[in-house]
């Protein structure tokens, strides 16, 4: 008795069908879905996160006439990128810096899930949010300058952070909230003032050089786990937080160590990429 093909032979050809007209629906411009799920983006523009990151993104003016400033780069990692930058920052762009700080610090945070609490078992110090004035202008030039001007990508507002005797910042990641449109690319850790023993910024899953010429960056008289960059005045540590394919790091879980005595004031230079973002030059 011959076999019934009609009924598989109908159902491959709704299927056939059903998938060019899919085609068809794509092609034309997907009518009646939200255009982040016709261009494959994420809408992580309209999560109150990202927007207040967004708020917070600026651009130095194009016409700025900063005065020439060097420094010395020192690669201590190229995967992940990090590199140690010694006199990021000249002597009086860290006085002003510690001068327009007076009289703005406040309570340091930490932010779980978009909400801020503090919390001194993770981080205890304070952050004052600087004026954007010529000096700071500079400084966010500099910093986009030092990294060849990525394409989308913004400084956030900078933030003085001030850590006095056991102030400290447990380990973590600077990733933040991460898409494949938006995410906080790289670091600056600057260390604006450095009056202080102890208060290092610790790399626990990086190892620490074997070359010597190494120690006068970084700790090479302690046994400690990682590698600790020694606070100096005027110095940087930059690093990248994403590969290629936008992982985050892991090897840049970071801690900043308890002050022993004395103060030391930070500086953070976050760089942010927002895919198509565009912002006015010389926002205040």
């Amino acid at each position: 008795m011959a076999k019934d093909t009609s009924a598989p032979f109908r159902w491959r050809t709704v299927v056939e069908v059903a998938g060019i007209a899919a085609i068809i629906y794509v092609l034309l411009g997907a009518p009646g879905l939200p255009s982040a799920w016709r261009t494959g983006r994420s809408a992580e523009k309209d999560t109150p996160a990202v927007r207040t990151k967004i708020e917070s993104l600026v651009s130095p003016a194009k016409e700025l006439n900063c005065p020439t400033h060097k420094y010395e780069t020192h690669v201590f990692s190229s995967s992940p990128l990090i590199l140690y930058v010694d006199g990021f920052l000249s002597d009086s762009e860290a006085e002003h810096l510690i001068d327009i700080s007076a009289d703005k610090w406040q309570i340091s945070t930490v932010s779980t899930d978009g909400i801020e609490r503090t919390d001194e078992s993770v981080r205890k110090s304070e952050k004052a949010l600087v004026q954007r004035d010529l000096t700071v202008q500079c400084i966010e030039q500099r910093a986009l300058s030092f990294q060849g001007w990525p394409q989308d990508t913004f400084i956030e507002r900078l933030w003085t952070q001030r850590y006095n005797e056991s102030g400290h910042f447990a380990p973590h990641f600077d990733w933040s909230t991460a898409t494949k449109t938006a995410r906080r690319v790289s670091t600056f850790m600057v260390y604006v003032s450095a009056n202080c023993t102890g208060g290092g910024t610790q790399f626990l899953r990086i190892e620490r050089p074997q070359a010597e010429s190494w120690c006068q960056f970084v700790e090479c008289n302690v046994q400690s786990e990682g590698v600790t960059f020694k606070p100096r005045k005027g110095a940087a540590v930059f690093w990248e937080n994403f590969d290629a394919e936008g992982r985050g790091y892991r090897e840049t879980m970071h801690a900043g160590l308890p002050v022993e005595s004395g103060t030391k004031i930070g500086l953070n230079i976050w760089s942010w990429y927002q895919k198509g973002y565009r912002v006015d030059d010389g926002e205040p």
